[in-house]
């Protein structure tokens, strides 16, 4: 089964945390896709730039109405993502307890919809 590991923290909690340590973080990141690549189960990884950077879309009566920056106000918003294999939700769990964004924030664990007929299939 495929999953999404959703990575949320509060970014300026984030950019407040001493740039060794995040850069540590990120040095764990990248360390936990390579044991995932050597498991079978990585698929898809990258941090998100700031949610400031972010467009987003809705259409209405046909015509696209576009907002910068996200559209409701939360306490952490979504830093980075996993795209992984798991044999199970529970396995999935067990990874995204590795995750280090876990530790400064939360990871969302979703189930992915397999459908067919898409792309590099």
């Amino acid at each position: 089964m495929k999953f999404m590991l959703i990575v949320h923290h509060n970014e300026e909690a984030f950019q407040n945390i001493e740039k060794e340590k995040r850069q540590q973080m990120l040095a764990e990141s990248i360390e936990l896709t390579h044991q995932l690549h050597a498991n079978g189960q990585y698929i898809n990884a990258s941090p998100l730039q700031p949610a400031a950077t972010a467009v987003m879309v809705r259409v209405r009566e046909g015509k696209p109405l576009l907002t910068d920056g996200p559209f409701i106000e939360t306490r952490e918003q979504i830093a980075g993502y996993f795209l992984i294999n798991a044999r199970n939700l529970n396995e999935a769990v067990s990874i995204a307890g590795r995750v280090p964004g876990a530790r400064i924030g939360t990871v969302e664990v979703r189930p992915l919809i397999e459908i067919t007929g898409l792309p590099d299939e």
